[in-house]
């Protein structure tokens, strides 16, 4: 037998009189694993019942004596405990009496198995384990007892805490149960007799009783399962008092039938309450946050507002807003010749219409206040006023004037005290208009009032100032015409300037011209008549003269190009550092010998994207001015660097590009500059040397080749100290390519067909020589529209040969015509200016070169037998 954690109902006390039968009875329940205890007779008995007794045994001859003590024993345990008793009896014939004993014992437990005497070991045993679970039983139904009671008691102190109310009702038995907090709920007191009808339903507020109702419904029906829970109001039934209640519940449903009806029942009068007065807070709030809307938005209206007739129309409707008054207005405190009319402004609500054929209102007990200042006017029912109708002719409103009921007037005074006019709201039906009414009409009229003065304060200085502003305009008018006078006489003046520039510039072209020139027709004079008279010796020293001649020429017009930033450029990476080092032996024979020269290559400086040629050409000019600028000698720096530009620099340089750049600087310590002629020497034309000797364009083809490089040029120089011009050109990482001057070796033709188209007879019939000395066959065209026909042809062409400027059609386009048939013949530009040529990078196509005019006969030779060959 398995044994139990508490020693409740496992003890066995056995009762026999007779020898050692309870000691025997004892011993062999402990062998069964029972506890027992024996007794001699039922006082001891009595004296063993506890709560460790599950089961007595008693024989029939124990019931003699003692019973008495056993019943007192037996009453004193708890209504729960019914002990098992377990009765061993003889066996008895027909002609036994009965034992009295036996019936006393019956009447006093009711837990009772007998047994006849003799029985087996194993049929005591079972009976013994009967009546321990019995007991084992009765102890259990003890624990729930306990903890049902327990449970009760927490719920009634719950909802005792939290005021609840509890409520029970039978539908079928139409039977209502209420605790004293569920009667208080519904004002009635704790004696009273509830019913469903006439409690509850009675008790319901009529305005709840129906939905009330039909919740109760709902949830007593089986199909719709559902809660019970609701809020509603009851009328007290003995007090009269309204509560609002929240009540939840749910029903016992049996065989498709409501049963039972239980819930609970809670006062929220209090919670209703706090939320009424919080959503009149609200709406408070609400309202209090829209008339501050209106106000503000007024208020910034008609500040800024300078046109009266907007300005108060804006406060009329504003006013209007803010009272809830049907009809508002203005009137204007103007009176007429008799002191009793005011002009009404504007009118908010009804239209004008409505007060078309009324006279305006006069001077009476009603409005006299209002225009007079002495404070608000305000009645529930102006009609009731004993102010009203006491006037002639109308002796009130006249007849079909819109009806005013409730009337509320605020006078509108300026910071003097003047009375502006006067605000009016009326209302059709009575007591409209409240202290917050009033309150917030005295604040638009404060706020009209400073509006309407500024206004015509506005006005009226505006009406000031048009004397002055006509005044203004006059004198305006004069300056500006005085200035047009001054700006006509500076254009005049920077004309004259620019044309004394331009005699200079052309003063000294002419001249230099004019050398050069008589250099090249004096020379070619000699050489012709030498040759007809026979003698050919020393011709060769007069045709170097008149090519040197030619040549300075040709060098005057490149720079006049570098000037124009219209020179043809062959930008590449150029090793700047590398240039600069071969420029040593030409520079040192420029300058003079109490100049020194200094060449500084720069650190690890990347490679510029420039034109050599041209870049030379530049430093040499800038070499040329510092030798000027040094007659007593100096110093000669040329330096190499690199820079970063970023943005933020840019920023400030509107011509300047953020990026790299390496930077040739070309520096002296010679006379250097004032600030005036550092601002003009980049400007064309400008020079400090004598005519004749300078042309003006040296710094001017310096900055004009940096430009069209995209560079920049910048120059620093102070008197006495010296000049440093900065050559800035875009820098690149690439590799630098070689270039070479000097033309290749001559290349003979194997008559390969070249196609010359030149618009220049004469420079036609030059390249035609060469080409026919060379042993190539040249074909001639004038123009694109000559030539079109040749390309188009079957005629075999080698090479085309085309001046870049010519007339119409241009070489370029050209180009693009003799590649849609020829798409592999190699062509050679030649330009003495183009616009479009002047970065070669971006002219010139593939299978492309450029020569630039002037050119010599080998230099032409060599290129036309580069591309052929």
């Amino acid at each position: 037998m398995p044994t139990e954690a508490s020693n409740e109902g496992r003890r066995v006390v056995v009762c026999a009189p007779f020898g050692r039968d309870a000691e025997s009875v004892a011993a062999l329940l402990t062998r069964e694993g029972y506890e027992a205890a024996p007794c001699a007779d039922l006082a001891q008995v009595a004296a063993h019942i506890d709560d460790e007794v599950g089961a007595v045994l008693v024989t029939e001859e124990a019931l003699g004596t003692g019973i008495e003590l056993l019943r007192d024993a037996l009453s004193r345990q708890p209504p729960w405990s019914d002990l098992p008793f377990v009765l061993l009896k003889a066996q008895r014939t027909g002609r036994s009496a009965p034992n009295t004993a036996l019936e006393g014992l019956a009447g006093l437990v009711n837990n009772t198995v007998i047994l006849e005497r003799p029985l087996g070991i194993a049929s005591l045993v079972s009976a013994v384990a009967s009546a321990l679970h019995a007991r084992r039983k009765q102890f259990e139904m003890r624990d729930r007892i306990a903890e049902l009671a327990s449970s009760e008691s927490r719920l009634r102190l719950a909802t005792e805490a939290a005021n609840i109310g509890t409520w029970d009702y039978d539908p079928i038995g139409d039977v209502l149960r209420w605790d004293l907090r569920c009667k208080a709920l519904f004002g009635l007191p704790p004696d009273a007799e509830i019913t469903f009808e006439h409690s509850f339903i009675a008790g319901l507020h009529p305005e709840d009783r129906a939905r009330t109702v039909d919740a109760v419904s709902r949830a007593l029906d089986p199909h719709g399962k559902v809660d019970y829970d609701i809020e509603y109001r009851t009328i007290g039934l003995s007090d009269g008092v309204e509560r609002w209640v929240a009540a939840k519940g749910g029903a016992v449903f049996d065989q498709e039938r409501a049963t039972r009806f239980v819930g609970t029942i809670m006062d929220i009068s209090e919670r209703k309450r706090a939320e009424a007065a919080l959503a009149a807070s609200e709406a408070a709030l609400r309202e209090e946050s829209h008339a501050l809307e209106i106000l503000n938005r007024t208020g910034s209206k008609v500040a800024a507002e300078l046109d009266l007739d907007s300005l108060v129309q804006a406060v009329v409707d504003a006013g209007r807003e803010l009272t809830g008054a049907e009809a508002g207005a203005f009137f204007y405190n103007k009176v007429d010749d008799d002191g009793e009319s005011y002009l009404l402004f504007s009118l908010s609500g009804p239209p004008h219409s409505a007060f078309e054929n009324y006279p305006m209102p006069r001077n009476t007990a009603v409005f006299g206040p209002t225009f007079a200042g002495e404070g608000v006017v305000r009645s529930d029912d102006i009609r009731q006023d004993p102010r009203y109708g006491q006037n002639d002719t109308y002796h009130g409103m006249p007849a079909g004037h819109i009806p005013v009921v409730s009337y509320l007037a605020v006078p509108v005074a300026s910071r003097s005290g003047e009375v502006i006019g006067g605000l009016f709201f009326g209302h059709s039906q009575p007591a409209q208009f409240s202290d917050r009414s009033e309150r917030l009409a005295v604040g638009l009229a404060a706020q009209a009032a400073i509006s309407i003065e500024n206004a015509r304060l506005i006005q009226a200085a505006q009406r000031l100032n048009q004397t002055l502003e006509q005044k203004v305009a006059e004198r305006t008018h004069d300056l500006e015409a005085e200035m047009a006078s001054r700006a006509r006489a500076e254009a005049a003046l920077r004309q004259s300037q620019k044309m004394e520039a331009v005699g200079q510039l052309t003063g000294g072209i002419a001249h230099d011209f004019n050398n050069m020139l008589t250099g090249v027709i004096g020379g070619l004079d000699i050489v012709k008549r030498r040759i007809a008279s026979g003698r050919t010796q020393d011709l060769d020293r007069f045709m170097d003269a008149a090519s040197a001649s030619a040549h300075r020429a040709a060098g005057l017009t490149a720079r006049l190009l570098a000037f124009s930033r219209r020179q043809s450029l062959d930008a590449r990476p150029l090793d700047v550092n590398a240039l600069t080092a071969s420029l040593d032996d030409l520079l040192r024979r420029t300058i003079n010998e109490n100049i020194a020269l200094k060449i500084v290559p720069g650190r690890d400086a990347p490679h510029a994207i420039a034109d050599a040629n041209q870049l030379e050409n530049a430093i040499l000019n800038l070499a040329i001015n510092a030798r000027d600028a040094m007659p007593d000698g100096g110093q000669l720096t040329v330096e190499v660097q690199s820079v970063e530009l970023d943005e933020a620099y840019a920023a400030t340089e509107p011509d300047v590009a953020p990026g790299r750049y390496v930077v040739i600087a070309v520096s002296d310590t010679g006379v250097g500059m004032p600030a005036d002629v550092i601002e003009k020497v980049f400007e064309p034309f400008f020079t400090t040397k004598p005519i004749g000797q300078g042309t003006g364009l040296g710094l001017s083809m310096v900055y004009g080749f940096a430009r069209q490089s995209g560079g920049q040029v910048r120059i620093h120089s102070r008197p006495g100290e010296g000049t440093s011009v900065k050559i800035y050109l875009p820098a690149c990482e690439g590799d630098a390519t070689s270039q070479s001057d000097s033309p290749g070796a001559v290349q003979e033709g194997h008559g390969q067909t070249v196609l010359v188209v030149e618009d220049d007879p004469s420079v036609r019939l030059l390249v035609r020589e060469v080409l026919e000395e060379l042993g190539y066959a040249p074909l001639e065209a004038g123009d694109a529209v000559e030539a079109i026909p040749i390309l188009r042809s079957a005629q075999s062409i080698d090479l085309l040969v085309s001046d870049v400027g010519l007339p119409g059609m241009n070489g370029r386009q050209l180009a693009e015509v003799a590649r849609e048939h020829r798409p592999d013949l190699p062509i050679l530009f030649v330009t003495g200016y183009a616009e479009n040529a002047a970065i070669r990078a971006g002219f010139l196509g593939t299978n492309m070169a450029m020569i630039t005019k002037p050119f010599a006969i080998e230099a032409l030779a060599a290129k036309i037998g580069e591309m052929v060959n």
